[in-house]
């Protein structure tokens, strides 16, 4: 049997695995950023220690080929921390270690993932005395140092449950109980056995760069810096969105409802209904504190920008019902309109238009109708046209009033460079918003805000657009490098950053969303990211609560009935 590895040719012995092969082939490196970390076949991704030929199968009556083997025709694609999965894999593995680690030398202890923090995450550790940062460090270390297989095991799923129940993990036990197959797939290392949703790296030695930093309440294990895995990634100061997470997690506490098993209880006892109404009211209550804060500093502007399927666009609108109860005259504008004609953009080294490049918005235009504007004077407003590609005059003149804010939403609307260099910066308002799921899987399972984003993106492009998932798929890793660069770095800078996520979406959304992923092909090349999606949504018990949505919330933006877009 032959493989196509990376381009490169090779005969399988049976018995031999992916790590073996990369290994024979020279394809090892010790750098974190050239290392093969695992490998997609066919559309999905498969740990190094796979084995692709298999005695038994060349033992048989019948030699036969491996599905995805078979599937893939031979080839094969090493992933590395560069590529998104790979990425996710190595990640994956640290936490692994980390709850192992605080295992070991704090069995005690109740350890909880709650928020990322650019390229880092705080875990916090409750119920024991003893707790080093330093220790624990050391611990990792040493993990590092067995260089131990990380073994992968299927157990019935009964054992899994009476097991987790048996260790005090009662938030693993209570989502297991929602699990619909009879089986469950765990990792293990000695007496120990998690789960994170996904292919881990062969052994503990691979995990090379990562670092462990003292926090209150628990520690801050820092990732590898995305552009240069090599080294660890700088860890930042992010208090403005750390506080507005946290917010988010006692609002989970009053609710009952921190993890997707309480989410299902509620679903299931009909509790969901008024969780919606609690969640709408208190996405009112802010908008309206926001409004004040607007009103209270005199702003004539405000600047109001998130990452995609974040929900600008509605938080604007409801924004400006805000203002209009404090007698102002609201102006809604997109730096869309700002674009420059799509003939004029140079396409980058790929030979595209990077189309999340603050380069094409006409930046100088924009500072120009800004700075007129909160003189008093007049601008034309322009249009975009996104069938032609090109930006249209309107005939549109705005001039603000004594009682007028403009609202301007876009990708770019924190970025320093948008603002005229004079301005009086009490006239603008920084507002970002982002839906900062505080919802858990379980103690040692988050649910990613990027991934609630790329839920809300399928459906609204699918309902809205006709996009199919795959299509969708294919544009989210460019849309990510562009939020990472365009985006995250100024969140900090904003006076306020709005929470919109809901802690019920998530069950709204499966029923709009489950039968356009499970349509998905095992040899689609998005299937990996497919797959991880439907694991985390089998978990979720569908809520058919659509009636009890009301038409402004910012989840209608997705799923539709919006009322501010009829």
């Amino acid at each position: 049997m032959y493989l196509n590895i990376d381009g490169k040719q090779l005969s399988v012995q049976p018995g031999e695995s992916l790590r073996d092969l990369v290994q024979k082939a020279g394809m090892e490196d010790s750098r974190l950023s050239c290392r093969p970390l695992a490998a997609k076949i066919a559309g999905e991704v498969f740990t190094l220690n796979y084995i692709p030929l298999r005695q038994k199968d060349c033992d048989a009556d019948r030699p036969s080929i491996r599905r995805a083997m078979a599937a893939s025709g031979g080839e094969v694609r090493l992933l590395r921390y560069g590529d998104p999965t790979g990425k996710e894999v190595y990640i994956r593995t640290a936490h692994f270690l980390i709850f192992l680690a605080l295992r070991q030398l704090w069995p005690e202890a109740t350890a909880k993932m709650t928020c990322t923090l650019g390229e880092s995450v705080f875990i916090q550790v409750q119920d024991t005395k003893e707790f080093s940062c330093d220790v624990l460090k050391r611990r990792m270390k040493a993990l590092v140092e067995e260089d131990f297989p990380l073994i992968r095991r299927r157990v019935p799923l009964e054992q899994a449950v009476a097991r987790f129940q048996s260790e005090g993990q009662e938030d693993k036990a209570r989502l297991l109980a929602w699990r619909t197959v009879d089986y469950f797939d765990e990792y293990v290392h000695g007496d120990f056995a998690d789960y994170f949703y996904g292919e881990m790296l062969p052994s503990s030695g691979y995990l090379t760069v990562w670092d462990l930093l003292p926090a209150d309440g628990g520690v801050v294990l820092v990732y590898p810096n995305s552009a240069d895995p090599d080294r660890c990634a700088a860890l930042t100061a992010m208090p403005n969105f750390f506080n507005v997470f946290s917010e988010g997690e006692r609002w989970c506490q009053l609710m009952e409802c921190e993890t997707v098993a309480d989410l299902n209880d509620l679903t299931l006892s009909g509790g969901i209904r008024e969780l919606i109404r609690v969640n709408e009211a208190l996405h009112e209550k802010r908008f309206s504190q926001v409004a004040d804060m607007v009103c209270q500093r005199g702003a004539r502007a405000v600047m109001l920008a998130g990452p995609s399927s974040s929900g600008k666009t509605t938080s604007a609108n409801r924004l400006a019902t805000q203002l209009r109860v404090h007698g102002k005259k609201p102006v809604l504008m997109s730096l869309d309109d700002y674009y420059i004609d799509r003939d004029k953009i140079a396409p980058g080294p790929d030979g595209k238009l990077d189309l999340e490049h603050i380069n094409t918005i006409d930046t100088e235009l924009f500072r120009e109708d800004m700075e007129k504007l909160l003189k008093g004077e007049t601008v034309e407003l322009p249009r975009f046209n996104f069938v032609t590609g090109k930006r249209e005059r309107t005939g549109t003149l705005l001039k603000l009033g004594g009682d007028s804010v403009v609202i301007v939403e876009g990708l770019h609307g924190l970025n320093p460079a948008m603002l005229p260099e004079h301005v009086d910066r009490n006239l603008v308002f920084r507002l970002y918003v982002s839906p900062l799921l505080p919802l858990n899987l379980d103690n040692h399972n988050r649910i990613p805000t990027s991934l609630l984003r790329l839920l809300r993106r399928i459906v609204r492009d699918y309902e809205t657009r006709g996009s199919s998932v795959q299509r969708t798929l294919s544009m989210w890793d460019s849309v990510q490098r562009g939020e990472r660069r365009w985006i995250f770095p100024y969140q900090e800078n904003a006076d306020v950053i709005f929470n919109s996520s809901t802690l019920y979406e998530l069950a709204v959304l499966k029923k709009h969303i489950f039968p356009l992923l499970t349509a998905v092909e095992p040899e689609d090349e998005c299937y990996d990211q497919v797959r991880a999606i439907v694991k985390i949504l089998n978990f979720i018990r569908e809520a058919d609560v659509d009636d009890e949505i009301p038409p402004t919330s910012l989840v209608r933006e997705f799923i539709g009935g919006n009322s501010f877009y009829r």
